[in-house]
């Protein structure tokens, strides 16, 4: 339908209005929305900046539906919008958005939050999309929805500090377009929706960048968590090899480096509020990135260290797809041994000795 050429300009042009939609679209909710999702009055709300607005996600939502839209449009012959996945992803999303948009407003109980977020992962599951690592239905289903709920939540605990989650996404669906690079094909739905997200939040990113003048929200947070889980268990989680193989050590080094960034860094709090007999889910200033901080780095220094870590998760994922045609146990050893790594050295930033400690 389109030469390669063409399908360049078409795409490229597709992220550079997503962008200057989303630069639009934040500037008019800056002038007539600066209240919303702000919740100084709750005890346990606690943020690292003042507090701001919070509706970055809307415009990411607004982009999605658009993408889907103009895949209708561009291509009506190559795949079809409404198969069972494509509706899938557009209900869960949809529901993760809502549930983000409730909290950001009335300020939900997590309960609900997170009864919406297992119906998020059961609408994947029941529209054909699941992880398939273990070959038994009832253990492949749990870990469906265990990533799914994780993942909203690591997404959503992620968002600390000012452009942090919004760099790590970026990361993460950059790997992803890596694999279409190898793999195709190019006119395929997922990557015309990837890039307009990619747009959308390049376009926030000048609103959240430090010291930014808005938030995403659990608006953003919670659609970006279905959103990058959906990808992660259709690209990484059941990814094959150039070779067509499905080898599992492959799919769980490669899916743990994508989303290394969010694992560590919600596991680290988890554990640490845990040991000191705190709910994990209440808000604080003992993330990594804090700890970062108070090592002496500055908040954008803290944003280009995730950013950066992020941009090489999703190269070296792009080498275990391209250069490495049969996996070997040592592959292994070294792709987990570097998540490893990574989570080790943001724990031990939260033990050390003659770091400010969080109030």
């Amino acid at each position: 339908m389109y030469s390669s050429g063409q399908l360049f300009f078409l795409l490229t042009g597709l992220f550079f209005m997503a962008l200057v939609f989303s630069l639009l679209v934040n500037s008019v909710f800056m002038r007539f929305f600066r209240t919303f999702g702000i919740r100084d009055n709750d005890a346990g709300m606690v943020r690292w900046n003042s507090s701001k607005p919070a509706f970055g996600g809307i415009g990411f939502f607004i982009v999605f539906l658009f993408a889907f839209a103009a895949y209708g449009v561009l291509f009506p012959k190559v795949t079809d919008i409404f198969e069972p996945e494509a509706v899938g992803l557009l209900a869960a999303t949809g529901l993760g958005f809502l549930m983000g948009l409730a909290d950001d407003a009335y300020n939900t109980r997590p309960l609900l939050k997170f009864v919406t977020q297992i119906a998020c992962g059961a609408t994947l599951l029941a529209t054909g999309t699941g992880i398939h690592l273990f070959g038994i239905a009832w253990a492949d289903a749990m870990l469906t929805i265990l990533w799914v709920v994780g993942l909203m939540n690591a997404i959503n605990m992620l968002d600390n500090m000012d452009a942090i989650t919004t760099l790590v996404t970026l990361g993460i669906l950059v790997a992803v377009l890596g694999r279409f690079l190898l793999f195709g094909p190019a006119n395929d739905v997922n990557v015309v929706i990837i890039i307009a997200v990619c747009g959308a939040l390049g376009g926030f990113l000048f609103f959240n960048w430090h010291p930014s003048r808005m938030y995403m929200g659990d608006t953003g947070s919670q659609f970006l968590g279905v959103f990058t889980a959906y990808m992660g268990i259709h690209y990484f989680w059941n990814g094959t090899s150039l070779q067509g193989t499905m080898e599992p050590w492959r799919q769980v080094s490669v899916t743990l480096l994508v989303f290394i960034l969010p694992i560590a860094d919600t596991t680290t709090v988890s554990i640490n509020r845990m040991l000191r007999k705190q709910s994990p889910f209440v808000g604080g200033k003992d993330h990594t990135t804090h700890f970062l901080s108070y090592t002496g780095l500055s908040d954008a220094q803290v944003a280009m260290t995730f950013g950066g870590l992020g941009a090489f998760s999703a190269l070296l994922s792009f080498i275990a797809l391209r250069y490495i045609p049969v996996w070997e146990p040592l592959y292994t050893f070294l792709y987990l041994g570097y998540s490893l790594a990574v989570f080790l050295f943001l724990f031990s930033l939260t033990k050390r000795r003659g770091i400010a400690r969080p109030l």
